[in-house]
């Protein structure tokens, strides 16, 4: 055995020891519904003590991002360490310790173009999951367009004036602050002119209004700006430059949104079906075309993990096609929308009740209708197909 790989076991060996002393066992069981998931802030609420305590533990190691530099908070991994963290966490089932824009989005961001106050300042502390972060950059007229925004900065000397309107803000009544896309020189090409701002939800002239979907809950919200001071060492990368901030952060949502994929798995689909179908007498489920479409989508979800991993190898080499986080949007959403159309089976008539104790209120029919802006928010799936068809496969015409 190399060297190389013998200090990996090593390391494997520990955190599993670690995860087991650390991870509570409430945190080891399917999570029910994404009201159970863990997204901190200054408002978090959790669905046990074990689940605060949980995102607490993984923040102060900074295991909640794993291969972020120590100095910011992060648990200075390498890759391959953050392979083998990832691997020992699914290997105990364990939930993730926190569900954060700032880990997923704004974080990559601010390492490649934020100052280094900007670092010091806020990355710690979304590593601890005490900031929650919402992403301001689709407006009613400016969505699959989104170099079309129109809500504009005024600069006042040493702050600017912000005013405007944003839409499908996810989470923004619960957020504390924003990051935000606005216009600082409206005369410039719409392309140019673009600023990346941050600033805090609690600031004078800002107001949310939640937009109720279908499922009858409100992930998303209208967002108002009205004469909205920012500060200007808010700014993060260059003044007029926010686009080349807003497509790199872009790639890292895409890719998000496909690895939410990934939460629930076969664990959490065969426990519900053995509830409605029951087991046969091999203890397998009663109902073998359920437990081969069970089957096909977690051999599809272990196929996606290792896309998932291969893409982000090539990432750190600097070797990923820009393209690849469409891939990965459009694969992840797709598979999630099936996981939970087989949740839906699998739950029988139990899965359509929209109310009462039984059901957790609905969760499975109304994580089932969320899961229909999977294909639309961060960018439409016609928006992905169109990118992998012109940048990856070269198609004619496209």
């Amino acid at each position: 055995m190399s060297e190389a790989a013998s200090g990996l076991e090593t390391f494997r060996a520990e955190t599993r020891a670690w995860l087991e002393a650390n991870c509570p066992a409430e945190v080891r069981e399917p999570m029910p519904s994404e009201a159970d998931m863990i997204w901190g802030g200054r408002n978090a609420v959790f669905a046990t003590p074990a689940h605060e305590r949980w995102m607490r533990t993984m923040g102060e190691r900074g295991w909640t991002a794993p291969e972020w530099p120590r100095e910011y908070g992060g648990g200075g991994l390498s890759r391959e360490q953050a392979k083998v963290l990832a691997s020992e966490l699914r290997r105990i089932r364990a939930q993730p310790a926190l569900n954060s824009f700032g880990v997923w989005m704004l974080g990559p961001a601010l390492l490649a173009f934020g100052t280094e106050e900007q670092k010091k300042r806020f990355l710690p502390e979304i590593v601890r999951g005490e900031i929650r972060w919402c992403q301001g950059y689709s407006e009613p007229g400016a969505g699959s367009d989104l170099a079309g925004i129109q809500t504009r900065a005024e600069d006042r000397g040493d702050h600017w004036i912000v005013n405007g309107q944003k839409v499908w803000t996810s989470y923004a009544d619960k957020a504390d602050w924003i990051f935000c896309l606005v216009r600082t020189d409206p005369e410039a090409p719409k392309h140019k002119g673009i600023s990346f701002v941050l600033f805090d939800m609690t600031t004078p002239g800002v107001s949310t209004r939640p937009i109720t979907l279908i499922s009858g809950k409100s992930p998303f919200c209208e967002t108002f700006f009205d004469d909205v001071r920012v500060e200007k060492a808010n700014l993060v990368g260059e003044l007029n430059r926010g686009w080349d901030v807003a497509k790199y952060l872009l790639a890292h949502e895409r890719t998000m949104i496909g690895a939410m994929g990934e939460v629930m798995g076969g664990a959490a689909l065969g426990r519900t079906a053995a509830k409605a179908v029951g087991l046969d007498e091999a203890g397998r489920l009663d109902d073998p075309m359920l437990r081969a479409r069970i089957a096909e989508l977690d051999v599809d979800g272990a196929a996606f993990r290792l896309a998932l991993e291969r893409t982000g190898d090539l990432a750190k080499a600097g070797r990923a096609h820009p393209a690849l986080s469409s891939v990965l949007k459009y694969y992840g959403s797709e598979l999630n929308k099936r996981r939970h159309e087989l949740l839906m089976a699998a739950g029988g008539a139990d899965a359509l009740e929209w109310e009462g104790e039984r059901s957790r209120d609905g969760a499975a029919a109304r994580d089932w209708l969320r899961t229909k802006a999977n294909s639309i928010e961060g960018g439409t799936s016609e928006i992905q197909l169109n990118i992998i068809a012109k940048h990856l496969l070269q198609l004619p015409g496209a």
